[in-house]
């Protein structure tokens, strides 16, 4: 066998154990995306959950503020319909517009104190503050996921390997605005 052969014969399996490696990560960093959407995806779940229980108890207490209450619950559907197609533009606009929705809500509810006293209310408030932290944390870390996977196939030599084998840049879950941080206890003590 000549040198010529052979050293091409190495270049070659080099070449090839460098493509599976690099698939290897992009398919690792591909599931990475999936997992950390996929844990948005349940906390959106769990808020989806808690807001009726949420809006019902206001509605014992807040007869006059049913505008505030319908916005709520109309943005809530936006947001179940964006997540469900998995539009994640349609899913950064309807956030903003439960947030802001939210957080009139609970500045409204400043005005009543038998509301503020209702056990139920303190524990569902403390309930989707818990969730919207969740939610801001794990979109964090799905951000993060898809910023280094498209950095990956954008990058030079393995955008080569990525595009021949389909790889195609994932969407970042952005909202319009940040959400304003609601202190819970000066709010209901």
């Amino acid at each position: 066998m000549s040198p010529t052969l052979l050293i091409l014969l190495v270049a070659l399996a080099l070449l090839a154990v460098y493509a599976v490696a690099v698939y290897n990560a992009l398919v690792r960093l591909k599931h990475q995306v999936a997992k950390n959407w996929s844990n948005i995806d349940i906390a959106l779940k769990q808020r989806h959950d808690e807001l009726p229980k949420l809006v019902s108890v206001c509605r014992q207490y807040m007869r006059y503020e049913q505008e505030t209450l319908e916005r709520v619950v109309e943005a809530r559907g936006a947001v179940f319909a964006a997540r469900e197609r998995g539009d994640l533009r349609q899913l950064g606009t309807a956030e903003t517009s439960l947030r802001a929705g939210l957080g009139q809500l609970l500045a409204l509810a400043e005005s009543y104190p038998e509301l503020q006293a209702d056990r139920a209310f303190r524990d569902l408030g403390a309930r989707i503050s818990q969730l919207e932290d969740t939610i801001a944390d794990r979109r964090e870390l799905y951000n993060d996921s898809v910023n280094l996977l498209n950095v990956r196939i954008a990058q030079f030599p393995d955008l080569l390997i990525a595009r021949r084998l389909g790889f195609t840049p994932a969407d970042l879950l952005e909202f319009s605005e940040a959400r304003a941080d609601v202190d819970l206890d000066a709010l209901f003590g």
